[in-house]
């Protein structure tokens, strides 16, 4: 089901002409640097993509040909890779291994070479052509004198060598293994060749940089029938392409699509274009700066569209899907799943807030943040000590109308009795959850209002 949710999407952004989501063979990928070539494959020059935002420099992303998988081996990408591949010079804290580090290098580069001739053999287009060429003469003085090698090789930054048509037209052809037999995919049912490898998934708060898997089987005890990796779940590459770049693209930096939930990755959206993929994240994010929470338009949104005139979202039936990961090893955790309609979504958030309202101070916000609620369970105030699992049990919670986890409550007590004070988030929470389990159990007690009860 999530992975059939994440490849219609795929679908639907491919189909959109203002998205810039990788087609099929490609991916999105950042690369500091360009070499610049004349035709003649002469070198001409370095670009610095890079940007300053704030401390920071950051790199231009580009669509290029998918990368490869590899741990310990060498396989190069297709005209883009670190510069002991595309120049065979190994990083400066290596070069102290000497002999073996520069064969390395130099192995390393021979397979760049040959991935550029293997998959563009005989190109009449004269950007391939030149970069055959300037890999062929290796003379990479003009390189290595560049004011900008010393932080390339230093860093060992990602450079791209060529971006022409005549590539995307070859990898868009596409190819299939023909020494391996087709079997129905997972997620499409149809007959189709298993993609091996699945591309790592990056962006999880708290995973390894490098990616790490939802679909994976790395180990004798994982397999079944004698069958390898991927072949144990088998997914075509089609249908693998597009989970994993949907989901690469909803974490991506930047995504409106994506919030932190604790300890969790938490991405949505709908199955066609819907306005519940702008308005969520500011439904359980802080306000943006210089908004305040009672300005939130998506509250707004949610409580006043009859005032506004605007259709409420109660009614909308687009299925709409809540997905939150985290880090487990190599791998990645499903911490929760949601799949349901933009109207119950909106019906259970607005019941949320309804839930948590509470008399309170004019300078605190009408409306908290889940944030907000969460850390004020948390020793010190802090994100880090929100208790795990916590976080996925209270949002699916509030996406399903379910009650609230038991352990949210305790939470609550356990801290106000340790420092001795009844805060505004803290107490919304406690008649939160008091309101909603009596009217979900269908409980016959008097319920907790929202200003104090003397008689109680």
């Amino acid at each position: 089901m999530i992975l059939q949710a994440l490849n219609a999407y795929y679908r639907r952004m491919a189909t959109d002409k203002d998205s810039d989501i990788a087609p099929e063979g490609f991916q999105r990928q950042a690369i500091p640097f360009v070499v610049m070539l004349d035709g003649k494959g002469r070198f001409r020059g370095i670009q610095d993509t890079r940007q300053t935002d704030g401390k920071k420099k950051i790199a231009r992303t580009f669509i290029v040909p998918k990368a490869v998988k590899r741990s310990v081996g060498i396989e190069a990408n297709l005209l883009w890779d670190n510069p002991a591949y595309v120049f065979g010079c190994s990083k400066p804290d290596k070069k102290k291994d000497g002999v073996k580090a520069a064969e390395r290098a130099k192995e390393q580069q021979e397979s760049f070479i040959a991935k550029v001739k293997k998959n563009l053999p005989d190109s009449s287009d004269i950007g391939v052509n030149a970069v055959l060429q300037f890999l062929a003469t290796r003379d990479f003085i003009g390189v290595f004198s560049h004011t900008l090698w010393p932080e390339i090789e230093e860093g060992g930054a990602n450079i791209l060598v060529c971006q022409r048509d005549a590539v995307v037209n070859t990898i868009m052809k596409g190819k299939e293994d023909e020494n391996e037999t087709a079997s129905p995919c997972l997620v499409t049912g149809e007959m189709t060749v298993p993609a091996r490898l699945h591309t790592a998934i990056k962006g999880v708060w708290g995973a390894q940089s490098a990616g790490a898997n939802i679909v994976s089987f790395n180990l004798d005890a994982f397999t079944s029938f004698g069958k390898t990796q991927g072949f144990n779940a088998p997914i075509g590459e089609k249908a693998e392409h597009a989970y994993t770049t949907a989901i690469n693209t909803l974490l991506a930096k930047g995504s409106r699509q994506r919030i932190q939930v604790g300890d969790a990755s938490t991405v949505f959206w709908a199955e066609r274009q819907n306005v519940m993929e702008e308005l969520f994240k500011d439904f359980f994010g802080e306000p943006p700066k210089g908004q305040s929470a009672q300005d939130n338009e998506a509250i707004k949104a949610l409580f006043k569209a009859p005032e506004t005139g605007a259709p409420p979202l109660d009614s909308d039936l687009t299925k709409f899907y809540v997905l939150g990961l985290s880090p487990n090893a190599s791998r990645i955790a499903v911490r929760f799943w949601y799949a349901g309609t933009v109207g119950c979504v909106a019906q259970n958030i607005r019941q949320h807030f309804c839930d948590c309202s509470i008399v309170h101070s004019p300078r605190e916000p009408e409306h908290l943040s889940l944030f907000r609620l969460l850390v004020s369970t948390a020793m010190e105030g802090k994100a880090d000590n929100i208790q795990p699992n916590l976080s996925g049990e209270v949002m699916k919670a509030i996406l399903s109308g379910n009650p609230y986890p038991k352990t949210l409550l305790s939470s609550a007590i356990r801290r106000i009795k340790a420092e001795r004070e009844i805060t505004y988030p803290r107490a919304s929470l406690i008649k939160a959850i008091l309101v909603r389990e009596s009217r979900f159990y269908n409980r016959k007690e008097k319920e907790v209002s929202m200003s104090l009860d003397p008689e109680n």
